[in-house]
């Protein structure tokens, strides 16, 4: 079974320019919600970082950040929880992404690179959806790489050493036309997409620090008390990297697949 990782929101945060960029290519394409102090809600919320973002957008709106990790939610607190500059409020709560269902209609539900995390996830979104207020708004993005070097590496290695089964596999997210179906089956309009960023990442091996902060989390949170296994592991992992992704004079080209959706509810229905 892939293993709950444990988190560490500073090693996370070290490429928080690029993680940041999806989340605003999301958002620049989710309609404005019909009410004055919208309800919102972001689904893995990580460290309140990209949550922050949705206050500068809409500053009167009562936004909650939802997350299981703990470190994650105690960064989020501390950094970014409290009133908005336009009288709305954000704050963060403990939950469960398999598990969350709207206690109140949203205009706005929206996960930034979490669901792939979520085993069935699509199977989720007939409950989100129905927690939308009329003409509410569910926005998700999800990597679409796990086909890419930085995942079949470290799975390769991970059965290898016996850790085939902490990590996910290609199939953790569903193709843009999937999701496509998914979402209109569901009465909403849809619009899918998907997009490969190249990042340019600066120092030596940037694509194990990148991974170290998401992917290989379940890696490591398995092999914690097995420091020997974990550095020969990430030793030979680094090797493998270096030569998938070669430096170059400016910086490390890291292409990074990502799937996009934003759907929205018919303004008579909350379904």
């Amino acid at each position: 079974m892939p293993v709950t990782p444990t988190w560490d929101p500073a090693q996370y945060l070290r490429h928080a320019g690029p993680r940041t960029r999806p989340f605003t290519d999301l958002l620049a394409r989710v309609p404005e919600p019909a009410a004055r102090s919208p309800r919102i809600a972001d689904l893995g919320c990580g460290a309140g970082n990209v949550t922050a973002l949705l206050a500068e957008r809409w500053p009167t709106a009562r936004i909650t950040g939802y997350d299981n990790s703990p470190e994650m939610l105690d960064k989020a607190h501390v950094d970014h929880a409290g009133p908005t500059a336009g009288g709305g409020r954000l704050d963060f709560a403990h939950a469960d992404v398999r598990t969350w269902t709207p206690e109140e209609p949203y205009d706005l539900i929206v996960s930034n690179a979490t669901l792939q995390w979520v085993p069935g996830h699509a199977e989720r979104f007939a409950d989100w959806i129905a927690g939308l207020a009329p003409g509410g708004t569910f926005a998700f993005q999800v990597p679409g790489n796990f086909d890419a070097p930085s995942h079949t590496l470290m799975r390769e290695l991970a059965h290898r050493h016996g850790l085939a089964g902490t990590l996910r596999h290609e199939d953790a997210v569903l193709t843009p036309g999937a999701y496509l179906t998914r979402l209109t089956g569901l009465g909403c309009t849809a619009d899918v997409w998907e997009t490969t960023y190249v990042h340019l990442l600066p120092g030596e091996d940037p694509v194990l620090d990148w991974v170290k902060g998401t992917g290989l989390r379940p890696v490591l949170t398995a092999l914690a008390d097995d420091p020997e296994t974990r550095d020969a592991f990430i030793a030979e992992y680094r090797a493998a990297l270096r030569t998938a992704y070669p430096p170059g004079p400016h910086g490390t080209a890291f292409p990074f697949r990502r799937v996009f959706a934003v759907a929205r509810t018919h303004t008579g229905s909350a379904t």
